[in-house]
């Protein structure tokens, strides 16, 4: 189709250059009429080439349709997909998971997508793997997915969705099928329980604190249904759909005030001691179940990596930060 367009424009430059070119039009004196093949010109380059270059870009059109409508062969599962303002519920209805903003896929296998919104009309779109499609109240639109090789595709929401419509980011990652089907067997599992006291007393924090209205973490009294679920959000790319990267130090950042980093969002600042906020932390990053295993820890593509003094190990850190993601609030 490229082709096609690139030399429709060839042919349409060089006519515009022979009419205006010096030398190519000569003077007259007296009016010779119209010649007779400058009927004949115009319905050629002005009706037949027109129409026989639009029927072969619809033909090219619909062969295109009909591919991306429907995968070549069954579809390996299916995952659901509802937007929020502004983030991403991703739901496994079969194996009854509920994660956010992460989908992860098996390599090399047609995954059907249905896409349904909680609010405003948003739009599903993978530039790497597919194209746009809206996700419109009162309706439920599918689509297909595919990844040929591992890795991570960025998503992103295409449809204005009001004041944090480009944070609105998801991340499809495809994985081998044997770590997908890992994936899926750790995921199905509630929320691991918290080793080191500073994690167990994160986990009282959490439970005793507003939190709880709000999220959900399996294995718990939270059960909220208003934000993204965090029974394994320490093994997430990223925080707030794709705004910070998923490191203890953006963590906390996030839980303080989020208005900082995401105006408009409907999480409100949380009051926590520090002591408090630290071991809350602590048990939020120790809620991965594939810890040495994580292929994007603490780096959101694109973004600039906070730092932290003192390990990732789940434990209570010391959080400093040497460096600020685009558009976040220094320390």
């Amino acid at each position: 189709m490229f082709w096609v367009s690139a030399l429709v424009v060839a042919v349409v430059t060089a006519l515009i250059l022979i009419g205006v070119l010096p030398g190519r039009r000569r003077s007259t004196t007296r009016d010779k009429g119209t010649p007779r093949w400058a009927g004949r010109l115009v319905i050629l380059g002005g009706v037949v080439v027109p129409v026989a270059v639009l029927a072969v870009l619809w033909a090219f059109t619909l062969s295109d349709m009909s591919a991306l409508s429907q995968p070549r062969r069954l579809v390996a599962m299916k995952v659901q997909v509802v937007g929020h303002q502004w983030w991403w519920e991703v739901r496994y209805p079969r194996q009854g998971i509920v994660t956010a903003n992460d989908i992860h896929i098996p390599v090399s296998r047609p995954v059907e997508v249905e896409l349904t919104t909680d609010d405003v009309i948003h739009s599903f779109w993978v530039p790497q793997l597919t194209g746009k499609t809206d996700l419109i109240s009162g309706r439920t639109n599918r689509m297909w997915i595919q990844a040929d090789r591992p890795g991570v595709y960025r998503g992103q929401c295409a449809e204005y969705c009001g004041l944090q419509h480009a944070n609105m980011i998801f991340y499809v990652v495809a994985d081998p099928p044997d770590t997908f089907r890992q994936w899926l067997s750790r995921e199905g599992q509630p929320a691991a329980t918290p080793t080191g006291s500073a994690a167990t007393r994160g986990r009282e924090v959490f439970l005793s604190s507003a939190c709880v209205g709000c999220h959900t973490i399996g294995g718990t009294e939270a059960q909220g249904k208003v934000g993204p679920d965090l029974t394994h959000v320490g093994d997430r790319i990223s925080i707030g759909a794709g705004t910070l990267s998923n490191t203890p130090s953006n963590l906390a950042i996030w839980i303080s005030d989020s208005q900082s980093v995401k105006p408009g969002n409907l999480m409100p600042p949380i009051p926590l001691r520090p002591d408090e906020l630290e071991a809350v932390i602590a048990f939020l990053e120790g809620l991965d179940w594939s810890r040495s295993g994580k292929r994007s820890r603490g780096s959101v593509p694109g973004s600039t990596p906070w730092t932290t003094s003192g390990s990732e190990s789940g434990t209570a850190t010391r959080l400093s930060c040497s460096s600020s993601p685009p558009g976040s609030r220094p320390c």
